[in-house]
């Protein structure tokens, strides 16, 4: 966790994603502009801004509570791209584009958690076996 959350390859992913997001939804009709698009604009930008706060926080359990935000603000954007599809707001194939995104970064958040928890397991460890010790 000593580096910046900019050195991490997800919140790389997830910025990208976030320019996806903007160039997809620009294209909306008007009447969605605060609607739809703003939604799907908000949770993508969640996403990143997610990753970044949890990492400043310098603490696993932290970062893992945030990392786990990310994650439900990936399952609200996959809705919202599928409703923006059944609404023909977006083709076929932005839809697929859209979706491979966000599951690609939604992996990548898995994983980064389950990093995090082994390693919060371990913590938890080296406490008890500390305090055992005493």
């Amino acid at each position: 966790m000593g580096s910046s959350y900019k050195d991490l390859l997800v919140w790389q992913k997830g910025i990208d994603f976030v320019d996806h997001v903007y160039s997809a939804t620009a294209t909306f009709p008007k009447n969605e502009v605060f609607g739809l698009a703003s939604q799907m604009r908000r949770a993508a930008v969640s996403v990143a801004s997610n990753i970044a706060e949890g990492s400043a926080r310098h603490s696993r359990r932290d970062f893992r509570r945030f990392l786990r935000q990310s994650r439900g603000s990936i399952a609200e954007i996959e809705t919202q791209v599928i409703i923006s599809a059944r609404r023909k707001y977006v083709s076929p194939r932005e839809e697929r584009q859209l979706l491979s995104e966000s599951a690609e970064v939604d992996r990548m958040l898995s994983g980064l958690i389950s990093s995090l928890e082994k390693d919060i397991a371990v913590e938890e460890t080296l406490e008890v076996t500390t305090r055992d010790d005493d």
